[in-house]
C-alpha cells in the first residue's frame, strides 16, 4: 500500500503531541482522520507502531519512533523543495532532539542555536542532559537526532566529530593561597582537600590523573553536578579539577572562583558530536555545522582554560 505524505504528516503529528485530538486540532482536521492515518501507516508496515491509551492518548513503540524519524526526514525534504528560493533560515522547521553529556552545555548551546535559528522559527528543541552511556544508548535507539558526549568510552558503532579537547584545570576559591600562581602542578593540588565530580566517564578520568601522586588524596566531597562542585569550592570546602568552565566566575551562592591551568602533561577530555551522517535532516546538519563553527573560533566561548 502506498503511503501519502498526508498520512505521514498526520502520523508524525499524533506522535509528536502524544494525543490524537491535539494533533487533529493542530492540523485543523477531524480526530477520525488522524486515527485513520495511523491505521493506514500500521497496515502499510504490518507492524504495531503505536500504543493507544484511553482518552486518545498515544505512545510510539520503538519501531514507531524510528519510522516517525524517517517520515520527518521525508517531510523535511518535501517542505524544503516547496520552499526552494526562500531564505535558508526560513526553511528550517521541525523538532530537534539533542542529548548531551556536557555539564556546562547551558554555557554554549543557547548561543549555538541563536547563531543559525531566526528569532521566530518553526523549530522546537528538545534538550536532555544525560550520562555518557545514556546519550549513546538514546542515539542508537533513535531517541536523539544528535548527541554531545565525551569520547572516553565511546562505542565503535557510533561515529563522531571532535568539537574540542579540554585540558584539566584547577578550580579554587578566589582567596585561596594557590590562586596567586599563574599555573599549578598536580602535586600542589594533591595536598588540598578535593571536591570530585562524580559522573560516569569523568570520575574515572579524574582518578587516573592522580594515580602517580604518592600518599593518597583527601576527598572532601563527591558531587554529581558541576555547579554543586563549583559551589562547594566557592565556600572553601576544597579545590576541584575540571575540564570545561562556564563563562561566569561566580557560583550560584555568589562566591568568586579562580581557575588555573595545570602544568603537568595530562590527557584532555574530548567533547564530541554524533549524528546520522548518511542522510541528515536539514535542521540536524545546520546544528552540527553551528557547533563545529562555535568551537573552531578562539576565545572564552570555548569554555576551556589554556595553559
Amino acid at each position: 500500500m502506498a503511503l501519502s505524505l498526508k498520512a505521514m504528516a498526520y502520523f508524525t503529528a499524533a506522535l509528536r503531541h502524544g494525543n490524537i485530538a491535539r494533533a487533529a486540532e493542530e492540523l485543523n482536521i477531524s480526530a477520525s482522520a488522524v486515527s485513520a492515518a495511523i491505521d493506514q501507516v500500521e497496515d502499510a508496515f504490518d507492524l504495531t507502531l503505536t500504543i493507544r491509551q484511553r482518552s486518545r492518548g498515544i505512545e510510539p513503540t520503538a519501531s514507531g519512533r524510528l519510522i516517525a524519524r524517517k517520515f520527518e526526514r521525508l517531510l523535511d525534504d518535501y517542505n524544503a523543495v516547496l520552499a526552494e528560493g526562500a531564505d535558508l533560515k526560513d526553511t528550517l522547521r521541525g523538532e530537534l532532539r539533542v542529548g548531551y553529556y556536557a555539564p556546562i552545555a547551558p554555557a554554549f548551546l543557547p548561543g549555538v542555536f541563536t547563531s543559525f535559528l531566526p528569532g521566530q522559527s518553526d523549530v522546537v528543541l528538545h534538550l536532555e542532559e544525560c550520562d555518557n552511556d545514556a546519550a549513546q544508548d538514546g542515539f542508537s535507539r533513535g531517541h536523539y537526532d544528535v548527541i554531545l558526549f565525551v569520547t572516553e568510552g565511546a562505542r565503535a558503532s557510533i561515529g563522531f566529530d571532535v568539537l574540542i579537547e579540554a585540558p584539566p584545570y584547577c578550580l579554587m576559591p578566589a582567596a585561596h593561597p594557590l590562586a596567586t600562581r599563574p599555573c599549578l602542578h598536580l602535586s600542589d593540588i594533591a595536598r588540598e582537600p578535593l571536591i570530585v565530580l562524580n559522573r560516569p566517564a569523568a570520575s574515572a578520568y579524574y582518578r587516573r590523573l592522580f594515580e602517580t601522586q604518592a600518599g593518597g588524596l583527601t576527598v572532601a566531597a563527591h558531587a554529581n553536578s558541576t555547579e554543586m562542585v563549583r559551589s562547594l569550592v566557592g565556600r572553601g570546602l576544597g579545590c576541584a579539577v575540571l575540564n570545561m568552565q562556564p563563562l561566569t566566575a561566580t557560583t550560584y551562592g555568589g562566591d568568586d572562583l579562580i581557575a588555573r591551568p595545570i602544568a603537568d602533561p595530562l590527557p584532555p577530555l574530548t567533547l564530541a558530536i554524533a549524528h546520522d551522517k548518511t542522510r541528515p535532516r536539514r535542521l540536524v546538519r545546520h546544528f552540527v555545522e553551528a557547533c563545529m563553527a562555535h568551537f573552531a573560533r578562539p576565545g572564552p566561548h570555548r569554555c576551556i582554560v589554556d595553559g
